[in-house]
Formats: structure tokens, C-alpha cells, sequence
């Protein structure tokens, strides 16, 4: 996964750090699908730092307690501390020590697990080179679908816009890979996937401001790229999101 700013070492490495041992956690692993921004870049289909670990839950309700159970004791082997936690879904936001030459630095690591999760999804056995270990994780066509309705769906959610959406669907289009429309249609509740596209047109063209974008991608792609985009992006990921309705 790209280093964008060395500074990011230390958070980069506490998420290697957590990743391995739920993958070495073979009971934990089974339940869960690795997927998001992390997921895809190091399977080499993002090119951009991800500071998140996020996961699809596939197993059942009544096994939620055991399951965070297990999860915490990693974490409290690690040495991490719960800063926060969702009382309705496994969601943790964890702090992680410092040392005297890193106060001011990134220090907090989040990880959202998505429970249920959308049947549509399709999910394959990949081997994460840069820990050689293997786990389930979401296929890149589940993946590009899935960022496609985060969009709208995080801010229907909870009213917040993230600028890595935009980025994402961006470099998916122009690496060429392609969605899952069924996700898409399961996630929106719709028939017709051209209203989707036509209604996520708009919500960029409405919601999305140059500092949403200045904000959000700074600090994920190294400082010659993000200024060679940052203003143009929106603009393109309306002409691909455009192109991609006529195609339909």
C-alpha cells in the first residue's frame, strides 16, 4: 500500500499489525470478508493510503457476542485501547501508543464491520502479500459497486461526504474494471440501475465542494499527484459517471 508522507509509517504499520493477527485468528477470519480502501490497495486495485480496516460480518446474529469477545482480546493483546465502540454493530475506534517523537501524529484506527451484508456480494480467498496471509475479501467488481452506493448512502446515513469516494470511483472507471449492478440495485432498492447513475450525477454535482475533495485527499495521495487532480476530478467523474449512462 502506498506511503504517502513517512509520517504514516507508524499508522500503517499498527494496521498490518491487526490485520495479521485477525487472519492468524482462524476462528475470527471465517466470520469476516476484508474489503474498503485498505482491501484494495493491497491487492494492488487502489493507489492511494488507507488509514481504515473494514470488513463484511458473514456469520449469524447469535454469534455477534463471541464474536466480540474474540476481536477485543486481540485487541487488548495488542496493547490497544478502545477509545469508542457502536453498541449496534462491530465498530471500534482503537488508540494506539506513541512515543515522545510522534505527539501530534496519527494515533487513532478505526475498524467498521458491516452487519448484514448485501447478499449481491461476491467474495474470493485472496493472499495479501504484504503479510502473506490469506482471507476472504470482496472482489474488485463488489468492491467498485459497493464504493458506487457509498456515496449517497454515507450521507444519507450520517450527513458526512468523503472525498476518497470520489478518488476511488475515479480510479476504478479509468483502471477499467467493472461493478456488480446487482449490489447496486439490492443496496438502492431499485430496478432501473440509470436512475441510480443519473441521481448519483447529481449528488456530485450538488455536494461535492473543492474542499471537500482538498481536505479529504491530501493526506492520502503523495503531493504531486493529488495536485495534478484535485481540481479536475469532479469534473471527470461526471463525464465517466455520463458516459456510463449512455452506455447503458
Amino acid at each position: 500500500m502506498i506511503l504517502p508522507d513517512p509520517k504514516e509509517a507508524v499508522h500503517k504499520a499498527w494496521l498490518y499489525r491487526v490485520l495479521t493477527s485477525i487472519c492468524d485468528h482462524k476462528w475470527i477470519s471465517e466470520q469476516l470478508a476484508f474489503k474498503g480502501g485498505t482491501a484494495s490497495a493491497m491487492q494492488g486495485y487502489l493507489d492511494r493510503f488507507s488509514v481504515d480496516l473494514d470488513f463484511d460480518y458473514l456469520s449469524t446474529p447469535s454469534e455477534l457476542p463471541r464474536f466480540r469477545q474474540e476481536l477485543e482480546n486481540i485487541f487488548d493483546l495488542l496493547g490497544l485501547t478502545i477509545k469508542d465502540r457502536s453498541d449496534t454493530v462491530p465498530q471500534y475506534f482503537l488508540s494506539y501508543p506513541q512515543t515522545k517523537n510522534q505527539h501530534g501524529l496519527r494515533s487513532t484506527l478505526k475498524i467498521d464491520i458491516t452487519f448484514p451484508a448485501p447478499k449481491a456480494n461476491i467474495y474470493e480467498l485472496i493472499r495479501l502479500k504484504e503479510i502473506d496471509k490469506i482471507i476472504n475479501c470482496q472482489t474488485i467488481e463488489t468492491m467498485f459497486a459497493n464504493k458506487l452506493v457509498a456515496f449517497i448512502d454515507r450521507f444519507e446515513k450520517n450527513g458526512s461526504i468523503a472525498g476518497r469516494d470520489l478518488y476511488d470511483i475515479h480510479h476504478y472507471f479509468l483502471q477499467g474494471f467493472g461493478y456488480n449492478k446487482h449490489i447496486i440495485m439490492e443496496r438502492r432498492g431499485i430496478d432501473d440501475i440509470k436512475l441510480f447513475f443519473n441521481d448519483l450525477v447529481n449528488f456530485i454535482n450538488k455536494k461535492i465542494t473543492q474542499t471537500i475533495i482538498n481536505q479529504d485527499l491530501n493526506t492520502l495521495l503523495d503531493r504531486k499527484k493529488f495536485q495534478s487532480i484535485r481540481k479536475t476530478i469532479k469534473n471527470e467523474v461526471i463525464v465517466l459517471l455520463s458516459d456510463e449512462i449512455l452506455r447503458l
